[in-house]
């Protein structure tokens, strides 16, 4: 079906809004960011905002609603892009540095506002673990596929697929808080060549 004038129109603006929040919520807090600021650096007037969020922390939830499902959908593309198993985990790395550094401010504050969510916030959750668990699904059968072909060693699939989400957020973490000097080429490299000789070293 296609989408009517009003559709696009609301969509153009919601998209300019959550983009301009995340960029305003990164640079000054969530506690001093105001509707003022957002609107303003969304070039639109604050009763523009007011139309589409009842109030700032509906703006900040759905900012960061759709930056998470905004990553999943690009990491899902590119693994689906990708043709062997250590291609997939590459994309799939590659995605989520390159997403994180581009988005840095936002994402500081991503993890306490985050752990909120998970309480506060149960239709939140589950569409964010359906988007995690995608993910994790793929991984999953690209890594039973590998041991079928006997391209790596018998490895208990979903704990590998689990433990790729892990390395990865670790070195998020870690270039999120300024501790590494790595290049983002550098920090895939390293995860890639982890994960592999773990799945082929025996």
């Amino acid at each position: 079906m296609v989408p009517s004038k009003k559709q696009l129109l609301t969509q153009f603006r919601t998209s300019g809004i959550l983009q301009a929040a995340r960029r305003v919520f990164g640079e000054k807090g969530y506690e001093r960011a105001t509707i003022d600021d957002i609107a303003r650096a969304a070039g639109v007037a604050k009763g523009t905002v007011y139309l589409y969020y009842r109030s700032k922390r509906d703006v900040y939830w759905e900012s960061l609603r759709q930056g998470i499902l905004d990553l999943s959908d690009d990491t899902v593309r590119r693994m689906n892009g990708a043709g062997t198993l250590e291609e997939k985990v590459r994309a799939f790395v590659t995605s989520k540095l390159e997403y994180f550094d581009a988005h840095k401010d936002f994402f500081r504050i991503y993890q306490p506002e985050f752990r909120k969510a998970l309480v506060q916030h149960t239709a939140f959750q589950k569409q964010l673990d359906g988007a995690y668990l995608e993910q994790v699904r793929l991984l999953e059968l690209a890594i039973r596929q590998a041991v079928r072909k006997g391209a790596i060693r018998s490895v208990p699939s979903r704990a590998v697929a689990f433990a790729v989400f892990d390395i990865t957020w670790g070195l998020i973490t870690q270039r999120l808080r300024g501790w590494s000097e790595s290049s983002i080429a550098e920090d895939v490299s390293f995860a890639v060549d982890l994960l592999w000789k773990g799945m082929t070293e025996r």
